[in-house]
């Protein structure tokens, strides 16, 4: 049973107002299978140094926390160690106190399938946890005055407490390094699967967005996958690739991605790096966005501002806004959200307008294409297959000597096709 705690500081940009963040942070305490029970914010200057919220307000929560016999006290935002150290002390032991972060964390440790996904998630959660470990031991931290085992000592001879934070830290050390090299050998993994499917050479397309935009239902439309689809938040976590056909007949692959969120913890951003390379690799990144949720434009928002810290926000992009059969009538995202570049209204759920996200998808991707004007000899037969099924023939002639062809190809193909360029290509 949690008690949410939000604060609003003054002067500073903020995506989602407070309220709409603390909804948000219910729907995650619900993931997580916390039962929301109150919640209340404060407007602040600055944060408190010791405690983040004001005394008078830390007052009224304990008292409403009694009231209501909550058990866990859940802070918006990330508490610093001495924050929660602090906060620990004045609820006392009986009240968890965490914060937006760790509640996060809780929630990727839960959806965690894959032994990459388990092993990001730990390394997080380790990362997360070891400044906050002085915590754990204060209870022996002033024990002895001197070595352990209660036998006095001079001036900076450690404590009992000391030395097991010591211990402690050094044993959650080796594992985060043992946990880096294995995620090392995973990426090394990754990398050589993407670079074997791109000898495919399919072109990528990343399905990327706000969690619980329904990312998974447009990559199971667009692929006929049958990939886990949930309204809750952060369903899946691991990356699913699936090959899906385009309306001019060309395949393509679409890659599932970890959803995003406002205040992503940075430790997740970190240890999901190697997951997200997937974006980086995409030739086109697919936006799902929640066109019916009422902070969608402040969801957008926080899309592309973790895709420019990962560096992928120079990549092409379509916006497909979802949820269309859950709009009411006359309403127009497009120009409600003032999006740029090509956008379309669907709905992953019934497939209303998935062929027009298609078309829209193809013709960015065409565009991609550089002009190709070869004489292909009649034997070449595999080549001018490669030119249909992952270009765009624009005419074909047939000639005494081979097939003359007008047509777009994707730059990294163009390689194949060298001996075969005529001149005014």
């Amino acid at each position: 049973r949690a008690y949410l705690v939000g604060v609003e500081l003054k002067g500073t940009h903020s995506l989602i107002p407070v309220e709409d963040s603390l909804e948000e942070l219910t729907r995650l305490a619900d993931t997580a299978g916390i039962d929301v029970i109150g919640r209340t914010s404060q407007s602040l200057d600055r944060p408190n140094a010791a405690t983040y919220i004001g005394p008078g307000k830390i007052e009224e929560i304990k008292a409403l926390v009694e009231e209501l016999k909550a058990d866990v006290v859940i802070f918006d935002d990330e508490l610093s160690p001495r924050h929660q150290r602090e906060l620990e002390k004045i609820f006392g032991d009986n009240i968890k106190i965490i914060d937006r972060t760790a509640l996060i964390l809780d929630i990727f440790a839960l959806h965690a399938r894959t032994r990459e996904g388990k092993l990001q998630v730990e390394l997080a959660q380790l990362e997360y946890r070891v400044p906050r470990l002085p915590r754990l031991w204060t209870h022996l931290a002033r024990q002895a005055g001197g070595r352990a085992g209660g036998s006095t000592g001079g001036v900076g001879v450690r404590g009992p407490g000391e030395t097991q934070l010591e211990s402690d830290r050094r044993e959650i050390g080796h594992r985060i390094s043992a946990i880096k090299r294995e995620l090392e050998d995973v990426r090394a993994h990754r990398e050589r699967h993407r670079a074997k499917r791109q000898q495919t050479e399919l072109q990528v397309v990343a399905i990327v967005g706000y969690t619980n935009a329904g990312k998974s239902t447009l990559l199971n439309w667009l692929s006929d996958a049958h990939v886990l689809s949930a309204d809750m938040l952060f369903a899946t976590l691991d990356p699913t690739t699936r090959k899906g056909k385009m309306p001019g007949g060309r395949e393509v692959l679409f890659t599932d991605t970890v959803g995003f969120i406002q205040k992503l913890p940075t430790e997740i951003v970190a240890a999901f790096r190697a997951t997200l390379e997937e974006i980086a690799e995409a030739d086109l990144l697919l936006h799902g966005v929640d066109a019916t949720h009422p902070n969608a434009i402040a969801q957008i928002d926080a899309v592309e501002d973790t895709l420019a810290e990962l560096e992928v926000d120079r990549l092409p992009l379509v916006t497909a806004l979802n949820k269309a059969d859950l709009l009411p009538p006359g309403r127009n995202p497009v120009l409600e959200l003032d999006i740029e570049g090509p956008a379309v209204v669907v709905s992953a759920q019934t497939g209303q307008g998935m062929d027009l996200l298609l078309t829209a998808v193809e013709a960015v991707m065409v565009q991609l294409m550089q002009p190709l004007h070869v004489r292909l000899p009649y034997k070449r037969g595999d080549l001018l297959s490669m030119l249909y099924e992952r270009g765009q023939v624009d005419s074909e002639k047939h000639t005494g000597d081979g097939v003359e062809v007008y047509g777009r190809l994707p730059a990294r193909l163009i390689p194949y096709f060298q001996p075969y360029l005529l001149a005014n290509t």
